[in-house]
């Protein structure tokens, strides 16, 4: 009875974790969308959204709200079933990635310890590459279910692009796991924590290529070419409205925020607070600085998405396709190679 009741008592704590990520993570996107407006109208040196509420803070709320009123259309020659499974399939899989990330150490409350991470799986990187990978499907069988030969062929883009781009991705991963010589996402944040230096210093290249990659995953301009208004009207969620066309736009943001989070925890020490001594401070405190920490360098990351989004002009897609094929994975190669060379070398 003792192991049962303990058992729950797990299965209680995470669901109200998961319940708090999700909902938090919610939270921030419906902002992100927010900020993003406001960064582009400082780069554009004009207002950006102010009239709703105060400095325009319920502007968010206000495009949510109309989202949820607008009527629900779905085309007579759409695959009815499918439609809803795309936007659907899009949103789970952007918010399933954040089950691996280490948000903190750990939480002493009522008696238990609780462990700021959903599940430390030893396989943490391949879960995160697997699951970025389904997102992919979800823009696919949107595109192809609305029986639209523009989403068809903005799906196909997409799908071409994430394969091109994951290559170079999985290639820097391997780099990383040669470097840290483990997959778990915890165990790499504690290696940077308890060592002197994260892992950006011995991966340069890697960490710029990841981060290539994770703004083509996310569709971010300049890789944004699924959404090429000019050729494609409104890419693959052209006939999408209300609230599955709110899941597509949503799921862009929280691939954007959990590609942070992800970069945070393999490069830049996830929650570790430079030239913090944990030891100074009450178990708890530490944690909920570490947490803290790792929101400042996903707002960082945010911030450089939208920075470069409204700054450099849309690639052609003969020139996203070479960029993948012809620089990004032979630099990944050689990065790989390098990585390699330089552990030998210390043996």
């Amino acid at each position: 009875m003792t192991l049962l009741a303990f058992d729950w008592a797990i299965i209680i704590e995470k669901l109200i974790l998961i319940a708090i990520i999700v909902l938090t993570t919610l939270l921030i996107t419906l902002y992100t969308t927010f900020g993003e407006r406001k960064v582009a109208a400082i780069l554009q040196d004009r207002p950006g959204p102010n009239r709703a509420g105060p400095f325009g803070l319920f502007q968010p709320l206000a495009d949510g709200l109309k989202l949820i009123m607008k009527e629900e259309i779905i085309p007579t020659s759409a695959s009815k079933w499918l439609f809803i499974l795309g936007p659907g399939l899009a949103m789970t899989a952007s918010l399933m990635t954040s089950a691996v990330i280490p948000w903190g150490t750990e939480l002493h409350l009522f008696g238990r310890t609780i462990e700021l991470q959903i599940a430390d799986i030893n396989i943490g990187l391949l879960y995160v590459f697997a699951v970025v990978s389904m997102g992919v499907y979800g823009i696919m069988i949107g595109g192809w279910a609305s029986n639209n030969k523009f989403s068809l062929m903005s799906a196909l883009r997409a799908a071409s692009q994430a394969i091109s781009y994951e290559i170079a991705m999985g290639l820097a991963l391997i780099a990383l796991l040669m470097t840290t010589g483990s997959l778990s996402l915890k165990t790499i944040v504690a290696d940077q924590v308890a060592g002197n230096w994260w892992n950006v210093v011995y991966q340069p290249l890697g960490f710029l290529i990841f981060f290539i990659c994770a703004m083509a995953e996310c569709n971010r301009t300049p890789f944004d070419l699924p959404e090429a208004e000019n050729e494609l009207n409104f890419g693959y969620h052209q006939e999408y409205s209300s609230m599955k066309l709110g899941f597509y736009l949503f799921a862009e943001y929280v691939n954007m925020i959990m590609s942070s989070a992800i970069m945070a925890s393999m490069y830049f020490g996830g929650y570790d607070l430079p030239f913090f001594d944990e030891s100074t401070v009450a178990p708890n405190i530490a944690a909920i600085i570490g947490v803290g920490t790792l929101l400042i360098k996903i707002v960082l990351f945010v911030f450089l998405f939208m920075w470069i989004r409204w700054t450099i002009p849309r690639f052609r897609y003969d020139q996203l396709m070479n960029l993948g094929w012809k620089k990004m994975i032979p630099l990944a190669l050689l990065n790989m190679l390098i990585t390699g060379a330089l552990i030998l070398s210390k043996l």
